[in-house]
């Protein structure tokens, strides 16, 4: 099964920016960003401000890191493309909520009218940004199209030469609209809900802060330590278990599949309940709706069969590996300076708008650490 017929030459253009020295860079630059999250965090609450509405802050501090990673000598063209696909996103939830009829979508309505201009903005300030980039090089003012994350795919679609310029420059806006998905919403919403856990499992919260407190010795979270960060790990894992940020993932046949007693042919469109799989009480136990990261050190879960952590398929693949390491950055860097637990004013009210959020925001407590 798959989503998509380009996801070969996807993962073959992305993936050079995420390797070696490349990954080590976008480490340093989340680390830079969520200084200044915290710094904003700690002048609030030496201001008197002890509670916080901590959702707000994950949202722009992962917006300022793929703003800064994808476009970061385009920064402000960038800001504007994330607020683009946050509108688009909404209004592609409202669709849900009512009837479709077949054409609809053409129909000359303001709804449609407002998506399609949305959409050929943010088309047109991508192309602006990769259009100055190659004409930049072209002209030898610069011997690159950039050290930042749309540079890196630039590159590779021009050494490669895929298919003519055209779908290539597809490829790449397609790239970037995912990336800024996969590195901000998924990620924000994951560093909201893992908080809310640990400020309602103080437990938890001590053996995390005290692993990480090990691991780093009073450094900045770096990509060497990452895979020493078992328990954060577990975690995170669970937190995604609970409220995973895809609840339906749709995938297409490529060919005539047999699943059990069940034949599906080719072209048949299979939408995979992820929120009921991680919470079926045959495959997780009794606990199933209860937070118990324990259950990912007894048991290895492989991706894509019973727990599917963002989304599968070789692209997301690419993104999530710069998404969880975003995460453990700023939630190991958080709970080595504050300690926090949940407001008494904390309504618990996920709700589904493509992604699972938190209805009214999630309120918490702060307490720096070396007060």
């Amino acid at each position: 099964m798959a989503n998509g017929s380009d996801w070969h030459h996807q993962r073959h253009i992305a993936a050079p920016a995420f390797m070696g020295e490349r990954l080590k860079s976008y480490a340093g630059l989340m680390v830079e960003c969520t200084k200044r999250m915290l710094q904003s965090l700690e002048n609030a609450v030496e201001s008197g401000q002890t509670e916080v509405e901590i959702g707000g802050y994950m949202t722009r501090v992962s917006a300022d890191i793929i703003s800064r990673a994808e476009f970061d000598s385009s920064y402000e063209k960038g800001k504007r493309i994330f607020h683009l696909l946050t509108e688009l996103q909404s209004l592609c939830h409202q669709a849900t909520r009512h009837l479709c009829l077949p054409g609809s979508r053409f129909f000359p309505s303001n709804y449609n009218r407002q998506i399609k201009s949305k959409k050929m903005e943010m088309d047109k300030l991508l192309l602006e940004i990769i259009q100055s980039r190659k004409d930049c090089v072209e002209i030898g003012r610069s011997s690159s199209y950039g050290n930042d994350l749309l540079g890196m795919l630039v590159n590779e679609m021009e050494s490669r030469r895929i298919d003519g310029f055209n779908i290539n420059l597809q490829l790449i806006m397609d790239e970037c609209k995912t990336f800024f998905f996969a590195g901000h919403e998924t990620t924000s919403l994951l560093l909201t809900w893992t908080i809310m856990l640990l400020a309602s499992n103080p437990t938890w919260q001590e053996k995390v802060r005290a692993e990480v407190n090990e691991v780093c010795n009073g450094e900045a979270p770096s990509i060497d330590h990452l895979s020493k960060f078992n328990l954060l790990n577990m975690v995170i894992n669970e937190s995604l278990r609970l409220y995973p940020p895809a609840t339906l993932l749709p995938r297409m046949a490529f060919e005539d599949i047999k699943l059990g007693d069940l034949h599906i042919p080719k072209g048949l469109q299979v939408w995979i309940p992820v929120l009921a799989i991680h919470h079926s009480k045959e495959i997780w136990g009794e606990d199933a709706n209860e937070f118990n990261p324990d259950r990912f050190a007894s048991k290895p879960f492989a991706p894509g069969r019973h727990f599917i952590p963002f989304a599968t398929g070789p692209r997301n693949c690419i993104g999530q590996a710069f998404a969880m390491m975003e995460a453990k950055i700023i939630l190991a860097m958080l709970i080595s300076r504050f300690s926090f637990q949940i407001s008494d004013r904390y309504r618990h009210a996920p709700v589904v708008v493509l992604t699972i959020k938190p209805k009214y925001g999630v309120q918490v407590y702060l307490k720096p650490l070396n007060s």
